[in-house]
């Protein structure tokens, strides 16, 4: 299992990203470029002492990260408020990819459109979305269940 981070914009989400694929024991990459530099300290202080056991595998486009070693492996599966499946009724596999787009715009519209597996996370009605980390957190701790890793 892996999370993909598509040009994140804050790095206190990155940095905590960091910490939940650590906790979950997931890969992660990050498709830049990032809304900050990716030696920023809110990044070192967010993931605190988890920062040492994970080292994100970065990405300088999406066509690049199309074209690597980790994008040929799994399925790609996009987290978005407009998801065609909820997370509950979607069967998780051991080498999923799931992304996760920016803060402020999600990911484009031709990338969206190019996924054909599209999750969300049901909220209530009167709400917007989540936190980025808070969904690939939730999302993690799902599939995990599922999978008997936890």
């Amino acid at each position: 299992m892996r999370l993909v981070f598509y040009q994140p914009d804050i790095p206190q989400n990155f940095g905590a990203a960091m910490r939940v694929a650590s906790c979950f024991g997931a890969g992660l990459d990050v498709i830049e470029p990032c809304g900050f530099p990716l030696s920023a300290k809110g990044i070192r202080k967010a993931a605190m002492d988890y920062s040492a056991s994970i080292s994100p595998v970065r990405h300088g486009s999406w066509e690049l990260y199309k074209n690597s070693g980790e994008a040929q492996k799994g399925r790609l599966i996009l987290f978005t408020t407009t998801g065609a499946s909820d997370i509950w009724d979607f069967n998780f596999a051991p080498d999923d990819r799931l992304l996760f787009g920016r803060e402020s715009a999600g990911v484009p519209e031709d990338i969206h459109q190019s996924v054909p597996l599209r999750v969300r996370i049901p909220i209530r009605p009167d709400t917007r979305s989540l936190n980025v980390t808070v969904s690939a957190a939730i999302a993690l701790a799902e599939a995990s269940r599922q999978l008997g890793q936890l």
